[in-house]
């Protein structure tokens, strides 16, 4: 399924800027170039990096590729539960509360490493595991109207726009 087909209907606008910086990309295609690139990323920090924040009150690194984590395991779980046709409204999750509870500082780069290829493999797993009609159900977070299939690329284009920044002002 290409970026393209999927309708602005399926998703609330706050996330149209991370769906444009995909351009117009196969889901499946897209989730296992995003995991090599951050792999990849991940394997050419320094581990003295992982600490470092660009600015007062911004995150540290390790805590941006653990929010990356944070975010993909919410936006997953909302795919399963919609694929599922849970109609249960789900809420947003405040990043800025989970951050400060991450432990990001007392991790190793292994053992982000490690975690982040468990979590875009079980994204990858789930993923494939759908057909065209669920990658279609809808269900309800934050308020708004959200597919499975727009989840799909949201994930992928939250990544985008955090590996971004990384590049520009961590590394």
């Amino acid at each position: 399924m290409l970026r393209s087909e999927l309708p602005s209907s399926e998703y609330n606008p706050f996330y149209h800027t991370y769906l444009l910086a995909l351009g117009d990309v196969d889901l499946i295609q897209e989730l296992t170039r995003g995991k090599d690139e951050l792999i990849t990323l991940l394997e050419e920090i320094p581990e003295s990096k992982l600490g470092y924040a660009y600015g007062e009150g911004k995150w540290t690194l390790a805590e941006v590729l653990l929010h990356i984590m944070d975010a993909e395991r919410v936006f997953q779980y909302r795919a399963l539960c919609f694929a599922r046709n849970d109609q249960t409204p789900f809420p947003g999750f405040d990043q800025d509360e989970y951050v400060p509870h991450s432990n990001a500082a007392s991790r190793t780069k292994a053992s982000l490493v490690k975690e982040y290829s468990a979590i875009r493999e079980s994204t990858l797993c789930l993923y494939n595991s759908f057909d065209k009609d669920v990658l279609k159900r809808v269900g309800v977070a934050s308020g708004s109207r959200m597919s499975v299939r727009a989840l799909g690329f949201i994930i992928s284009g939250h990544q985008a726009h955090h590996v971004n920044i990384i590049r520009k002002r961590y590394l």
